[in-house]
């Protein structure tokens, strides 16, 4: 289930399993999130690649002005806690 909400940004692409996953556990918390394909937008990928010192890492999330590349659930969890978004 893909929610909109511009607090949190997942780049990603569809057929990439920890993009995947990371929708998923997006879902199962309950967290409104604003997908973007990163094969379907070139801006979008030129901006993930200058995030990541030139690599498209997938996903890149963006919660708030702060990037985590790939991250482990827990650091996700911490990051969505700091911006008030998951109590």
């Amino acid at each position: 289930m893909t929610q909109t909400d511009e607090r949190v940004k997942v780049y990603g692409a569809d057929w990439c399993g920890v993009t995947r996953m990371t929708l998923k556990h997006l879902d199962g918390l309950g967290v409104p999130y604003k997908y973007i394909n990163v094969d379907e937008d070139p801006q979008s990928s030129a901006w993930v690649k200058e995030q990541n010192d030139g690599d498209e890492v997938k996903p890149t999330l963006d919660i708030e002005g702060e990037v985590l590349s790939a991250p482990r659930d827990y650091l996700l969890d911490d990051a969505l806690r700091r911006h008030g978004i998951l109590s």
